[in-house]
């Protein structure tokens, strides 16, 4: 028998048109099958966490059949009180699948600590920029009987000697004590 009455052949035609019938019912169970255990068509919206304790954004993510997952803290931010919500992916109102997770960014307790530089014999044009860039602020400047004019000759922060290598919270303000330019 050659290929070509073969393929016009009963058997060969009632086979594939089984094997068609038998893709199709499956493919329709699969597709249904799928509908049901993803959900397909139902969705929850993320509520706005900003703001919130971490407790308060736990309880209203499980309301709404949601996950937390924390983020590592950020940087502190003063406009939100200490481990509050301060960021969240996906945004305030997009529809997710349920149990989804909703990655929460916290604020920490305070700024973190930032090694204060060696800055003793340097000039004040120097020093200023150094310590802004570092996160701190410049406070009082006060002046001592020193032959270098405008050179940092000590670093306090409230009222105490600090050194190189001493760890300040970001935004701390440092006093200068300079040099006046006249002999001692």
């Amino acid at each position: 028998m050659s290929i070509i009455k073969f393929v016009f052949s009963k058997v060969f035609l009632k086979q594939l048109a089984l094997a068609i019938v038998a893709v199709i019912i499956l493919c329709f169970i699969m597709l249904k099958w799928l509908k049901a255990t993803t959900n397909h068509g139902e969705f929850e919206t993320v509520p706005d966490l900003k703001g919130k304790s971490k407790s308060v954004a736990e309880i209203q993510l499980k309301e709404n059949n949601l996950n937390m997952q924390i983020q590592d803290s950020a940087n502190y931010n003063p406009n939100y009180p200490k481990y509050s919500v301060i960021d969240q992916d996906p945004p305030v109102g997009t529809k997710v699948k349920q149990n989804r997770k909703i990655y929460l960014t916290l604020n920490p307790s305070g700024y973190r600590k930032v090694e204060v530089p060696n800055l003793r014999e340097r000039t004040y044009r120097q020093a200023a920029p150094n310590l802004e860039a570092l996160g701190f602020r410049i406070g009082k400047i006060t002046y001592k009987d020193n032959l270098g004019k405008d050179i940092v000759l000590e670093l306090m922060y409230k009222g105490k000697l600090i050194k190189a290598g001493d760890k300040l919270a970001k935004t701390s303000a440092i006093d200068l004590v300079l040099g006046n330019g006249k002999r001692p």
